[in-house]
């Protein structure tokens, strides 16, 4: 049997109003729009921001265990402050970065017909894919999922839990929550400090300047490199969990070479060798503190250990 072929298609907008509305609470992003426009660079933001943080890895990773990723596009403004610090995250991982110019105020509708051209161009260009993966919980995806499903291919949604329409989730083959795949944690909010009462004593325009709190630019702390140990214990980790994602029973064992080669289309970069092992067999003996292997004659089998 062929490999399975998979194109994804991100509505980035939507996925990051989703995902800090359901960090900060419903209409969130509304209610900070105007702020976040004036000045993405106010400490406020920057913290609110920062704490709704999209994990682009998890989305990807989730979307390479149906197959291999043929193509894979997120649709934005990307001149747009909040969009640019995910520009370098999204290129490493190779996301063709659609730009849409805002035509009006909001560009209502932009990013939905866009993507949904470029969905069916693509079905019948590349006949061979064989799932498509839609990132947004816009209701005016519904007749997209429903075209995508009668030209053959097995279509999965992905939303975020409470803003996603009821009638996307019920046109997709499955449909699974951001909140839901692995690595991604809801944070918790932080609890807001109540602002000082306001001195009656009058400073002059002198004191009053020294004393303005400098606002800070928003900039993402640097990441020390990652151990590579650890990185690919994560990887491991990630793939038994997505790899038993469908089973009903949660003991059930996987094939350890069809967890390796999930893991190595999440990160094609993965080699236990250059990790110092002989053969994955012994990678996996050697996180025996997340996996529990079973080998029985010819056959290795690996799950997730509880």
């Amino acid at each position: 049997m062929a490999d399975p072929r998979v194109a994804v298609y991100l509505d980035f907008d939507n996925i990051v109003m989703s995902w800090y509305d359901r960090v900060h609470g419903r209409n969130s992003y509304s209610r900070d729009r105007a702020k976040i426009a004036d000045d993405p660079t106010d400490a406020e933001i920057v913290e609110r921001l920062q704490l709704a943080t999209i994990d682009v890895g998890a989305i990807i990773d989730y979307a390479a265990s149906f197959g291999t990723l043929v193509l894979t596009r997120a649709y934005a403004d990307w001149s747009s402050p909040v969009n640019a610090d995910y520009r370098q995250q999204l290129v490493a991982r190779a996301v063709d970065l659609v730009q849409l110019f805002p035509a009006a105020a909001y560009a209502k509708n932009g990013a939905d017909i866009r993507l949904a051209v470029d969905a069916v161009e693509d079905m019948f260009r590349l006949p061979d894919l064989t799932h498509v993966v839609i990132v947004g919980g816009d209701s005016d995806y519904v007749p997209l999922a429903q075209r995508v499903r009668r030209l053959g291919r097995h279509v999965v949604g992905v939303g975020v839990a409470g803003s996603t329409a009821k009638s996307l989730a019920a046109a997709c083959d499955e449909f699974d929550a951001y909140d839901t795949l692995p690595g991604v944690t809801v944070p918790e909010k932080p609890v807001r400090k109540r602002p000082a009462a306001k001195s009656e004593e009058v400073k002059p325009d002198a004191a009053v300047e020294e004393t303005k709190p400098k606002r800070r630019r928003r900039k993402l702390p640097e990441e020390p490199e990652p151990d590579p140990i650890e990185s690919a214990t994560k990887l491991l980790q990630r793939a038994l969990e997505l790899g038993g994602r469908d089973n009903n029973d949660d003991a059930e064992w996987l094939h350890a070479s069809a967890v390796k080669q999930h893991m190595r289309r999440m990160d094609p970069s993965f080699s236990e060798k250059g990790l110092g092992f002989r053969s994955f067999n012994a990678f996996l003996r050697a996180r025996d503190d997340i996996a529990e292997l079973s080998e029985l004659g010819h056959e290795r089998l690996v799950r997730l250990k509880e």
